[in-house]
């Protein structure tokens, strides 16, 4: 099973939400060693008419439990020498490494790009950015505070298609230009450094020739102030990991997850003018008082037990007279 199964019954070594008193449990002091975020930042943007090249153009092909690797079905309008084609993914999206995996064990010679390219779609190939050109320039009327300045190359997988319907996948990158103001710590034996989160995808493109794609783009980049520290955090010690739990079409294990009796939030809640408390946990309405003036205690039939927070005359479970309680 795993930390968050129904099936796990140690749910209170488990991560989690803390029910009751979040300090309970926690028992000792523990050091560890990980990037402290001292400032972040993050700026979308959408670059219209980008122009990129791609390099390490490899067929997009499906796996090796395929047996016809070149079949894919395909849609093409031709008019002379252009062709605009509409072919659907091999099997949804790919990334460059599993394309490059899947042309070296494909049987036979690997076919070249044929004709015109039709652009098909763009997106980021990693979250890592790569930062160059960093300038960081403190500030004498902010303490702390720097202007930071860099170039951030985004890495981008480009889909595109060839004149013969086949689909095809080639390395590019962008760069981000980013002039910000951070937070940066004071100087320390341990320097601080800056990385980069980045995500980007295309919103359309075109083909312009000489391996060349013109793109319109969104991007996300995430500047961070990192440095690598040691901690004293309190835990409450080790995690007791559980057994895995093996996948199985068990259409009865939610069904027998359930409690074996209905459960009734009524049942535990305070007594009032208006509920009565059931011996099975069933909920009724208490009728008026026979004198409201003379409301001082609880009224609980002899027969079946139920009682209301106020005198009453008759049960309304069983219709037998209430007596009062004092």
């Amino acid at each position: 099973m795993s930390f968050y199964s129904y099936k796990n019954a140690n749910s209170d070594a488990c991560p989690g939400v803390v029910s009751g008193n979040v300090l309970t449990g926690l028992n000792q002091r523990v050091c560890v060693q990980v990037k402290n975020v001292y400032d972040s930042c993050m700026s979308q943007q959408q670059l219209d008419n980008v122009r990129v090249q791609v390099e390490n153009i490899v067929p997009v092909l499906p796996g090796s439990d395929c047996q016809n690797p070149m079949a894919r079905p395909c849609s093409c309008d031709c008019e002379g020498n252009r062709c605009d084609c509409s072919c659907p993914p091999v099997s949804g999206p790919i990334s460059h490494q599993e394309a490059v995996e899947n042309a070296e064990n494909a049987p036979g010679p690997l076919p070249r790009p044929y004709g015109a390219w039709t652009f098909e779609s763009c997106r980021s190939s990693t979250t890592q950015g790569k930062i160059s050109n960093l300038s960081v320039e403190r500030m004498a009327d902010r303490p702390q505070f720097a202007r930071v300045r860099c170039n951030v190359d985004v890495p981008l997988d480009v889909l595109f298609l060839d004149q013969r319907c086949q689909e095809w996948m080639g390395q590019t990158t962008i760069t981000v230009n980013k002039d910000v103001l951070l937070c940066i710590p004071d100087d320390s034996i341990i320097p601080f450094t800056l990385e980069s989160l980045v995500s980007a995808i295309c919103v359309s493109g075109s083909y312009i020739g000489n391996c060349t794609f013109e793109i319109t783009v969104c991007v996300t980049v995430v500047l961070k102030v990192l440095a690598e520290v040691d901690i004293l955090v309190p835990t409450y010690g080790f995690c007791q990991v559980p057994l895995c739990e093996e996948f199985a079409e068990s259409v009865c294990d939610e069904f027998f997850s359930l409690p074996l009796f209905p459960q009734s939030s009524c049942a535990f809640e305070p007594v009032g003018d208006a509920t009565v408390s059931g011996a099975n946990g069933s909920c009724y309405a208490c009728p008026p008082a026979a004198d409201a003036g003379q409301r001082h205690g609880y009224a609980q039939c002899s027969n079946c037990g139920t009682t209301c927070a106020a005198d009453s005359n008759l049960c309304p479970r069983c219709g037998r007279t209430m007596t009062s309680i004092h």
